[in-house]
């Protein structure tokens, strides 16, 4: 990300135009809109959560978002944050945490499904108006470009018939012998109708239009012009990419940094906004919620006992 930074051409003119657009009225007015919408992001999902968990036991919002919270932190050392479930159910009764696992994977499933649909919009675009094959830094073949797209698509499909058909999944672990003893944990998630998945769903893309929303402020904000209908699909194949790369969330903020500089570069050549903008969103968004989810935790009884 720093080689990317000081190679950017006219590097000077970036830092004046970021600088221009930074006063400090400025950034205190962004920094207010970002932790708000930040609250409102996480908010979301704590309330997805809650709804959830509704069918193992009744908890406030309150308690749903600061289980949100201890997730955030608890993930930030796995790979695609997986670690999440296990902060979450901390805050549930001892006999609910196992199945409280299965249900918050259908939090995540609902998430995912948004993130695909967003991204394979984006994606055609890009691949219509761009290329994957194109310069030096080339991800893949021309010729590989529309199969990517076919499958992606094959994907969306089959992911929303399942999240639609989630007695299937018990049955497969009905069918396969060694999980076959804990089909007993994952039988709740086929208790969901159809309509309470597709609040799910809503609730996720409107998180969706808000972590969108917060990027695309800070592009703005650092001087990276770019029409806000063309920023949001391009950040949706950012976020595609990301949820298809394995990574860890504390070295995501690397892995980010250069797919939003290959994405976004189409639009802008300020590579410093792009950067200082991605660094700021990861800070916002994960670093900020991590810090408080540890606080949370050291008020949670197993940890107090240890």
């Amino acid at each position: 990300m720093y080689l990317q930074v000081i190679r950017q051409p006219h590097l000077d003119h970036a830092y004046q135009t970021i600088r221009s657009n930074l006063t400090v009225g400025g950034v205190l007015r962004i920094l207010a809109v970002q932790l708000a919408l930040m609250l409102v992001n996480w908010g979301i999902e704590a309330r997805k959560w809650q709804l959830l968990v509704n069918r193992l036991e009744h908890i406030s919002f309150i308690r749903a978002f600061r289980a949100t919270l201890a997730g955030v932190s608890l993930s930030i050392h796995t790979p695609n944050r997986v670690g999440e479930y296990g902060g979450r159910v901390l805050y549930l009764k001892n006999k609910n945490k196992i199945k409280g696992i299965a249900v918050t994977i259908v939090g995540s499933f609902s998430q995912l499904i948004t993130t695909i649909i967003f991204g394979l919009i984006g994606l055609a675009y890009y691949l219509y108006h761009y290329s994957l094959s194109a310069g030096n830094e080339a991800v893949m073949d021309p010729r590989w470009e529309k199969f990517l797209l076919a499958v992606l698509l094959l994907v969306c499909i089959f992911v929303i018939i399942l999240y639609f058909r989630l007695q299937w999944i018990v049955t497969l672990f009905e069918k396969i012998p060694v999980l076959r003893k804990v089909r007993i944990f994952v039988a709740i998630v086929a208790r969901y109708k159809p309509r309470e998945l597709s609040i799910l769903l809503l609730l996720s893309a409107i998180r969706y239009m808000v972590f969108s929303a917060q990027y695309l402020i800070l592009l703005g904000a650092l001087g990276v012009e770019i029409v806000w209908w063309q920023g949001f699909l391009m950040n949706s194949v950012i976020y595609l990419a990301l949820a298809i790369i394995p990574t860890f969330a504390m070295v995501e903020l690397g892995v980010r940094g250069q797919v939003s500089v290959y994405v976004l570069r189409q639009l802008s050549n300020n590579t410093a906004g792009i950067i200082y903008a991605t660094a700021a969103i990861w800070v916002i968004n994960l670093c900020v919620p991590a810090i408080l989810g540890i606080v949370l935790l050291l008020g949670i009884k197993i940890f107090r006992e240890k």
